[in-house]
């Protein structure tokens, strides 16, 4: 290498790292590192992604099987859809993703992998940019991943924190306002009927004042369980909406249906036999009050809740332990 000098001081001297110097730069970076020629087969594995993945560059390279390193059957990586013009595919593969319509200078997406081959279950973070010529055509794509697993657990933990109530694990009120009018907007687009079940232990003050607080919070914990046995299916929300009161959203449910699911919670929760002495069967018991409505531009979500809590006022004058619907709910004509 020769140093020319102009006025006694060095040139900036332009060295040429050369191709065989920027892959094994690549090989060695600290950052889990792959990259796809066009045709979407492996041209480096470095280590990083080696100790990743437990997969060794040799097993990968020259071959299209890098999906077995994240995932127990083939379905292809973010460098393919991208080396493949399958971006379109991200919003079904993966858990978060940028805008595909902007790729040019790369995507983002995150995802939970199974790791076959370390035998672990890990929530990666993956960049995946194209390589160009200067005529634009496409020569490789690299794929850098991040393991964030403890990151996104930490933010799933809070987020349960911030939805579910702390003494029965069932959702809270906050969560019932949301998911309800969630299921309004849905149920209203799609005509169907959406019932709501209002729910009050039987003189849980006497309850409380017999037993103690400490086992009128094992009485609402045995409910809750009672509640999430019996009401399971996934647009369906079991909530504390307060003190002794429990809400439960059925989704695309009629009146009669609705019905049906209230008095198995009341005989699950006679099944239970929790011993309360200062009420009149001797046992703890529920009052439900049952509301069924068809959506529309002229109800809102207030006039169900308020419906609901009407007929459970009456199920608990009417004496207690028992299931009653409100009356004229659209669902039921």
């Amino acid at each position: 290498m020769k140093m020319e000098e102009a006025s006694g001081r060095p040139k900036k001297v332009h060295i040429d790292l050369g191709q065989n110097f920027a892959v094994h730069l690549m090989q060695h970076l600290v950052v889990p590192t792959f990259v796809l020629d066009a045709e979407c087969n492996v041209l480096i594995w470095n280590k990083a992604c080696e100790r990743l993945t437990g997969i060794k560059a040799e097993e990968v390279i020259g071959t299209r099987d890098h999906w077995r390193a994240f995932y127990e059957s083939p379905r292809p990586c973010l460098a393919d859809l991208l080396a493949q013009g399958r971006m379109d595919e991200a919003k079904s593969l993966y858990t978060q993703h940028d805008n595909i319509a902007e790729v040019s200078f790369g995507v983002h997406a995150e995802n939970w992998c199974v790791m076959p081959c370390r035998d672990t279950r890990l929530y990666l973070a993956i960049d995946a940019g194209p390589i160009y010529d200067e005529s634009g055509r496409l020569l490789a794509v690299i794929e850098t991943l991040r393991d964030v697993t403890e990151h996104r657990n930490a933010q799933t933990a809070l987020e349960k924190l911030a939805s579910r109530d702390g003494l029965t694990g069932v959702a809270n009120r906050r969560s019932f306002d949301e998911r309800l009018a969630n299921e309004w907007m849905r149920d209203r687009r799609g005509r169907k009927a959406l019932s709501l079940l209002m729910i009050d232990v039987d003189h849980f003050k006497r309850y409380n004042d017999t037993y103690g607080h400490q086992a009128g919070d094992t009485c609402l914990q045995k409910i809750a369980q009672v509640l999430e046995q019996v009401v399971h299916r996934p647009g369906d929300l079991v909530a504390r909406y307060g003190g002794e009161e429990f809400a439960v959203i059925l989704s695309s449910t009629d009146t009669v249906g609705a019905q049906g699911i209230a008095q198995r919670v009341l005989d699950h929760v006679a099944a239970l036999e929790i011993p309360h002495g200062a009420s009149e069967l001797g046992r703890v018991s529920l009052s439900i009050g049952v509301s069924t409505t068809h959506p529309a531009p002229e109800l809102t979500e207030a006039s169900l809740i308020a419906s609901a809590d009407s007929a459970l006022y009456e199920a608990k004058h009417a004496g207690r332990n028992r299931v009653v619907a409100a009356q004229g709910d659209q669902a039921a004509k």
